[in-house]
C-alpha cells in the first residue's frame, strides 16, 4: 500500500500576518518536492507543520497509522554534553532507539569489561541486531558521518563548529530513513564534495522527501516536483526546478501587468540554467552548431525591455580600486594572507572561495578597511564607494518602519537609464508589497530583513560591492533580483559564497583560499573550477606497456537501412522541429490551465529528447558518408 501525506486546508497566521490560507496537497511515495517563496511567505512555519513540530490554525494533517516523518531544523538544538554518535542516534526510529542502547552498553562493556550483567544485556542486544538487521544501519550511520566531514565520533558536540553541528544534525535525521524526510537548508556549511553526496544520496532514497533550500542546482538535480507559496497561496508544479521556472514564466504571463518585469526576469533565469546545462556537457561539433541555432532563435525574440529594471546609477569609478602589494595577515597561530599581491581592476567579478576557517571574511574587511594589514600596503582609490553585506545585518532599528529605514538612505535614487525611482518603488521592486511598507521591522523574518539590509547598502549608489554569503539567508527569487542586478552593475563585485549557481552567474574570476596564507587566481567559473579540481584529483591510469601504432581502421560503409535512414533525416528533423514550434505556441496559448500546460511540457521535453537523438543519428550517418 502507498504511503501518502496528505495536508486539507491548512491555515497559519502570526498575529496580523497571514501566512497561507486553506492551502491543500499531498505526498506520495518517492516524490522529492522542493519548496520555494519569498523570505516571509512561511516556507518554515509550513515544515515545521508538516513535521508536527507546530500547530496549524486550521486544517488537518493526515498520515497512515505507521507514517514516520524526520525533521532537519534550520537551526537545530543540541545537548552539547552528548558526543557525535549519542546524538546522532537520538532518534525515534525503534531501529535507532536500538543502536543508541547498544552502543551506550557497547561503552559500558569497555569500562567494565568483567561485569556479567552488562555482558549479558550486551549479548541481548546483539541478538536484536541481528533480527532487526541494525548492523547495517549502524554501518550506514558512521558512513554518513565520515561522507559528510565527522570523523570523530567521541568528540563533545560542544567541540564542534556551527557548521559541523549542522552536518551531524543531517546525519541524524538521514539514518531513521523515515517515509517523508524534511530538510530545511541541507546544504547550509556543506562543501562542493559534501553536496554533491547528499545529491546523490537523496536520488537513491526511497521515502518522499519536503526541502528549502537556495542551493538552485541542488534543487534541480534533487527535486520532481515544486510547491510555491505565494501571497498566501500555495501552488505546485510537476518536474525540477528547470521545469517550475518555464511554468512560472507562463503563470507570469497571463498576470496582471504589473508583474510585467518579473515574469521575463524567470525566463531569462530559464535560458541561463539551460544554457549552463548544455555548457556543462560535451557535444558533437554538429549538434552544438544546431542547439545553437535554436537557441539563437530564442534569443533573438528578447528586447531590451524584458529586463527587471533595478539598474541603479551607481556613483563613478576610476582607474583605480583596491591593490594589495606583499599583504601579511595573521591570527594568533593562522597565517591568513602570506606575502600576498592583488590587483582589483574596474568591472571585476570576483568569487572567493576556500575551506572554513581560511580566511575569506577576513580578506573582505580588510578590502572594506574593517581590519588592518601586519605587513605589506592597502591602496584603494579616491573615488571607490563600497557597500559591504556582512553576514549579520547592521544598523537595522527593529522598532522603525521598513519606509522610514529606506527613506535614511535615501527618498529618490537614480536608475542607470536616467529615471527616477522612490524607495517605496524600490521596496515593491525588492518584493515588498506596498501594504507591507508600514511595517515594523521586528515583526519581519529573518530572510526579510536581510533583503531589506539588501536594498538599503544597494541605494546608498556603491561602485563596490563586497558580499559575504548572500545566498546563507535569501530566497531563490531575491537571489534571482539580486543576479539580474549584478549582471548590469558597472562597478565591481568582490563575494564570498559556497553557492555554485549563484557563483557561476556572478563571478568570471575566483580566488581560492588554500590555507596557511597561499591564495591561488582562478580564471573561469565555479563549475569549471570543481571539474578541474575533480579530474586532478581522480587517480591517473599509468600504463607502461609499448605503444603500438594501430592499422588504419577501414571505413565502415552504410548499410541498405542506414542510407534510407540518411535520405529521409533531414525531413524528420525538420518535422520535430515544427511540431516543437506548436507545441509552444500551445503553451503560450494555454493561459492559466495548469493541467493542460503540464501536459504540453511533458510533450516538449519529449520531443526535445527525440530532437536530440535524431541530432546524434545525423551526426554518426554523416561521418559515414563523408
Amino acid at each position: 500500500m502507498m504511503k501518502i501525506l496528505t495536508v486539507e486546508n491548512v491555515s497559519k497566521s502570526y498575529g496580523e500576518k497571514q501566512l497561507f490560507q486553506n492551502i491543500s496537497f499531498t505526498i506520495a511515495e518517492k516524490e522529492r518536492v522542493g519548496l520555494i517563496g519569498v523570505n516571509g511567505t512561511g516556507k518554515t512555519s509550513l515544515l515545521k507543520i508538516v513535521a508536527g513540530a507546530d500547530l496549524p490554525d486550521e486544517g488537518t494533517i493526515i498520515t497512515g497509522k505507521d507514517y514516520t516523518i524526520s525533521f532537519l531544523h534550520q537551526q537545530p538544538e543540541f545537548n552539547t554534553d552528548r558526543t557525535v554518535l549519542e546524538q546522532v542516534f537520538l532518534g525515534d526510529a525503534p531501529v535507532v532507539k536500538l543502536m543508541r542502547e547498544y552502543e551506550n552498553t557497547l561503552l559500558k562493556l569497555n569500562i567494565n569489561p568483567n561485569d556479567s550483567n552488562i555482558q549479558d544485556e550486551f549479548f541481548r542486544l546483539q541478538k536484536q541486531m541481528d533480527a532487526l538487521n541494525a548492523w547495517e544501519a549502524s554501518t550506514n550511520a558512521k558512513s554518513i558521518l565520515t561522507k559528510l566531514g565527522i570523523e570523530d565520533f567521541t568528540q563533545k558536540v560542544s567541540q564542534l563548529s556551527g557548521g559541523q553541528k549542522k552536518r551531524v544534525a543531517l546525519a541524524q535525521v538521514l539514518i531513521a530513513e523515515p517515509d517523508l524526510l524534511i530538510l530545511d537548508e541541507p546544504t547550509n556549511h556543506l562543501d562542493f564534495a559534501a553536496v554533491k553526496w547528499l545529491e546523490e544520496y537523496l536520488n537513491r532514497y526511497n521515502g518522499a522527501i519536503l526541502l528549502v533550500t537556495h542551493d538552485r542546482y541542488f534543487l534541480d538535480k534533487v527535486t520532481n516536483r515544486i510547491f510555491e507559496l505565494d501571497r498566501g497561496n500555495l501552488y505546485s508544479y510537476k518536474g525540477n526546478y528547470a521545469a517550475f521556472l518555464e511554468a512560472k514564466a507562463i503563470r507570469e504571463e497571463n498576470e496582471a501587468a504589473t508583474f510585467e518585469k518579473r515574469k521575463n526576469l524567470f525566463k531569462r533565469e530559464l535560458e541561463w540554467i539551460r544554457r549552463g546545462a548544455q555548457a556543462r556537457s560535451t557535444k558533437q561539433k554538429a549538434r552544438i552548431q544546431r542547439f545553437e541555432e535554436l537557441n539563437n532563435k530564442l534569443v533573438n525574440g528578447k528586447t531590451s525591455a524584458e529586463k527587471l529594471d533595478i539598474s541603479l546609477n551607481g556613483s563613478r569609478l576610476g582607474k583605480q580600486v583596491f591593490e594589495l602589494r606583499n599583504a601579511s595577515k595573521r591570527f594568533e597561530d593562522k597565517m591568513i594572507l602570506d606575502h600576498f599581491n592583488l590587483l582589483v581592476k574596474p568591472g571585476d567579478r570576483i568569487g572567493i572561495i576556500g575551506k572554513n576557517g581560511a580566511g575569506k571574511s577576513t580578506l573582505l574587511n580588510i578590502l572594506a578597511q574593517r581590519i588592518p594589514l601586519d605587513y605589506g600596503e592597502f591602496l584603494t582609490g579616491q573615488t571607490v564607494k563600497i557597500a559591504y553585506y556582512t553576514q549579520e545585518s547592521e544598523d537595522l532599528d527593529e522598532n522603525k518602519r521598513m519606509i522610514e529605514y529606506i527613506k535614511e538612505t535615501a527618498q529618490i535614487v537614480e536608475t542607470s537609464d536616467g529615471k527616477t525611482i522612490s524607495a517605496a518603488q524600490m521596496l515593491e521592486r525588492f518584493l515588498f508589497p506596498p501594504y507591507t511598507h508600514g511595517t515594523p521591522i521586528r515583526k519581519l523574518s529573518g530572510g526579510e530583513k536581510r533583503r531589506l539590509y539588501l536594498l538599503k547598502i544597494l541605494m546608498s549608489a556603491p561602485n563596490v560591492l563586497l558580499l559575504d554569503e548572500p545566498t546563507n539567508d535569501l530566497d531563490t527569487l531575491t537571489l534571482t533580483v539580486l543576479e539580474d542586478y549584478l549582471e548590469d552593475f558597472p562597478g565591481v563585485v568582490m563575494t564570498v559564497s559556497h553557492d555554485r549557481y549563484f557563483l557561476d552567474k556572478v563571478a568570471s574570476q575566483l580566488l581560492v583560499l588554500k590555507g596557511e596564507g597561499k591564495i591561488e587566481s582562478y580564471y573561469g567559473t565555479y563549475t569549471e573550477y570543481l571539474e578541474k579540481e575533480t579530474m586532478e584529483e581522480s587517480p591517473k591510469q599509468v600504463n607502461n606497456k609499448p605503444v603500438h601504432v594501430k592499422e588504419k581502421e577501414k571505413k565502415k560503409k552504410m548499410t541498405y537501412l542506414e542510407r534510407k535512414e540518411w535520405a529521409e533525416i533531414d525531413d524528420v528533423i525538420a518535422n520535430t522541429e515544427a511540431e516543437l514550434k506548436d507545441v509552444t505556441a500551445e503553451m503560450a496559448a494555454a493561459g492559466s490551465d495548469f493541467s493542460k500546460l503540464q501536459d504540453l511540457m511533458k510533450r516538449e521535453t519529449e520531443l526535445n529528447e527525440k530532437l536530440e537523438h535524431l541530432i546524434e543519428r545525423w551526426t554518426y550517418l554523416a561521418e559515414l558518408v563523408e
